[in-house]
């Protein structure tokens, strides 16, 4: 796509509705019932394509300026019927009022649909431009209009958010039909799987994922998601043993798989068999693309181990690339107060709780860190998390 005015940002909503949605600025949202929904990555790239293209277009702030305008409309239509009501004409009066709101909330979704159909457009565009086919989109489109309440007989298009309608659908395969992606599809199914599995596990309900993976290991025994998928769900409830199991059995099928050895390493550091967990997660660390949550327990580990050197050394590696990773700067504030450096552990420990809410710790912290920091960016991070906090007091 051309180079976009920002950088695109993408959330995952704990949501089960069947929706994904742009916001201003590039900020791009998908909510988990769908993503759960999916099958393959390119029905995700097809959902994320049509989005990016709306912010591309922008649709949105176009439609913020609509609705202003739309809005004053709607207003005086209706003021208008109010007066027509006053003079005796009532059913006049009513009818204006319903009628001048109809019209302008029919202008505002009539660009609606203009508008999503441009998106499925340039969208289809960068699909094909990335190497799928679109498909994924079609099947995706397929899926939502599955799971509306109504049929469409009984409910138009044009009250839906994100229409699946027949003819966007229509559409969409008359343009798989008539074009070829410029390169290959990607070929690894991995990183899709592995996401699908810990949507599922971590944050779906227990017992419906693990009806699910035991399905899959019903179909295919050696199935090393399924695996994965019920040692995600076991740990959440605190059964280590079974889950370790069930990660030993995945990594005997896919024994290189970096997201497993993380898992492992998790689950073996949270029964306290340090020293293999240190093992298990030190294996991944060098990655050119290390398992973030690999990094953290293994800091965990070194410092459980009392390797604070060791550990300072991966917080600060897993800070440079993911600075907002949950509890970071706990964690570091824990180092430092083993090293004794008492400006960084206020430094760290005042950020931790700037970031989690706790305004009185954060305040108290900062305030201690400020006159003994030497370092000029953490000075200024310093003053300006505070000048937030003195804001919102």
């Amino acid at each position: 796509m051309p180079e976009p005015p920002f950088s695109f940002r993408f959330y995952v909503v704990k949501e089960e509705v069947y929706n994904a949605f742009a916001g201003p600025a590039g900020h791009i949202f998908i909510n988990s019932g769908l993503l759960e929904a999916m099958d393959k990555e390119s029905e995700l790239a097809g959902i994320l394509a049509h989005e990016i293209a709306h912010v591309q277009c922008r649709h949105i702030s176009e439609k913020i300026e609509r609705a202003k305008k739309i809005g004053i409309a709607a207003m005086a239509g209706m003021v208008a019927g109010i007066f027509l009501g006053a003079g005796g004409a009532s059913a006049a009066g009513k009818a204006l009022s319903i009628g001048s709101a109809a019209a302008a909330q029919s202008a505002a979704l009539a660009f609606s649909r203009e508008d999503e159909m441009q998106a499925d457009q340039i969208g289809m565009q960068y699909l094909y431009d990335a190497g799928y086919d679109g498909k994924g989109l079609l099947t995706v489109l397929q899926k939502i209009r599955s799971k509306q309440w109504f049929g469409t007989d009984q409910v138009p298009d044009y009250l839906s958010t994100h229409p699946a309608s027949a003819d966007r659908m229509v559409y969409i395969d008359a343009y798989i039909e008539n074009h070829t992606p410029k390169t290959p599809s990607p070929a690894d199914p991995s990183l899709f799987e592995t996401a699908h599995t810990r949507l599922t596990a971590l944050y779906g309900d227990q017992e419906a994922a693990l009806r699910k993976f035991n399905g899959m290991l019903s179909k295919n025994p050696d199935d090393p998601m399924a695996h994965y998928g019920i040692a995600l769900v076991l740990s959440r409830e605190n059964r280590y043993a079974e889950a370790l199991s069930h990660i030993r059995t995945a990594l005997s099928h896919s024994a290189f798989n970096r997201n497993l050895l993380a898992e492992m390493g998790k689950i073996l550091f949270l029964q306290g068999n340090l020293e293999e967990a240190l093992a298990a997660l030190s294996s991944i660390a060098d990655a050119p693309s290390p398992n973030v949550e690999g990094l953290f327990y293994l800091g965990r580990t070194q410092i459980a181990l009392g390797r604070v050197d060791a550990a300072e050394e991966t917080f600060l590696q897993l800070a440079e690339k993911y600075r907002d990773y949950p509890q970071l700067d706990y964690f570091l504030g824990e180092i430092y107060q083993k090293k004794g450096r008492a400006d960084l552990v206020h430094f760290y420990l005042g950020m931790h709780f700037y970031k989690t809410g706790n305004a009185a710790s954060a305040r108290f912290h900062l305030q201690r860190a400020k006159g003994m920091l030497t370092d000029s960016r953490k000075k200024e991070a310093v003053e300006s998390a505070l000048k937030t906090l003195e804001k919102s007091a």
